[in-house]
C-alpha cells in the first residue's frame, strides 16, 4: 500500500477510543447489524475498490458545489487545494477500511482519530493548514445520506443481483452511520454520548 500522509490506522500513536469494544457490540446490535451486512460489506469493498476515484468525483463534486461545504476546507473563503487532496487520499482509504477491515480496537482508535480531526481537537492539525477550524456536528450528521444514496449506483456495476446490490447498500448505509456517530464523540459534552 503507498504511503497515504496522515493515514494512522493501527499505529500505536493513536489515543485509544474511548468508545469500547462493548458500546460498539451494542450500537451494531442497535442497527440490526448481522453476520450478512458483514459478508456484503466485504463484497461492497471488492466492487468499489476500484472505483473509489470515481466515488470521490463525485462527492469532491457535490461538496464543491455547495459553498457551505466547501466552507470547511477554506481560510477567508479561499479553498485549499492541497488539503482538500490530503483529506482525498484518507477518504478513499476510508471507503476500503469501512468495507475491510475488521470493527476491532484498531478500527474503533481510528476512528476516534477521524472524530477529533473533524472537531476543533486536530482539525488542519495532521495537515499543517489554516482554514475553518471545526466541521460542525450539523454536517457531520447530514453527510450520513448523501454518502449512502450515491453508493447504490456504484454497486450496481460489477453485474451483481439485485438482492446483492441492497444487501451491499443496506450494509453500506449501517457502517456509514455507525461511523458517524463514532465520529461525533467529541461533539457530545462528557458523560452523554
Amino acid at each position: 500500500m503507498e504511503s497515504i500522509k496522515g493515514y494512522d490506522y493501527g499505529k500505536a500513536t493513536l489515543a485509544p477510543s474511548p468508545v469500547t469494544m462493548q458500546d460498539l457490540a451494542l450500537l451494531k446490535k442497535t442497527l440490526l447489524w448481522t453476520d450478512q451486512d458483514d459478508h456484503y460489506l466485504k463484497m461492497a469493498g471488492d466492487v468499489l475498490k476500484d472505483q473509489t476515484d470515481d466515488v470521490l468525483d463525485l462527492w469532491y463534486g457535490y461538496v464543491g458545489s455547495n459553498e457551505h461545504l466547501l466552507y470547511y476546507f477554506t481560510k477567508n473563503a479561499v479553498p485549499n487545494v492541497e488539503y482538500l487532496n490530503a483529506v482525498r487520499a484518507r477518504f478513499a482509504q476510508w471507503i476500503l477500511d469501512l468495507c475491510q477491515k475488521p470493527y476491532d480496537q484498531d478500527w474503533l482508535n481510528y476512528q476516534f482519530e477521524i472524530a477529533l480531526r473533524h472537531h476543533s481537537t486536530k482539525k488542519n492539525k495532521m495537515d499543517d493548514v489554516d482554514a475553518v477550524p471545526i466541521i460542525h456536528y450539523r454536517y457531520m450528521t447530514a453527510f450520513i445520506y448523501p454518502i449512502t444514496v450515491t453508493i447504490k449506483s456504484f454497486l450496481a456495476k460489477k453485474g451483481h443481483s439485485a438482492e446483492e446490490v441492497e444487501g451491499m447498500y443496506h450494509a453500506w448505509f449501517k457502517a456509514v452511520t455507525l461511523t458517524v456517530i463514532l465520529w461525533t464523540y467529541p461533539y457530545i459534552q462528557q458523560g452523554e454520548f
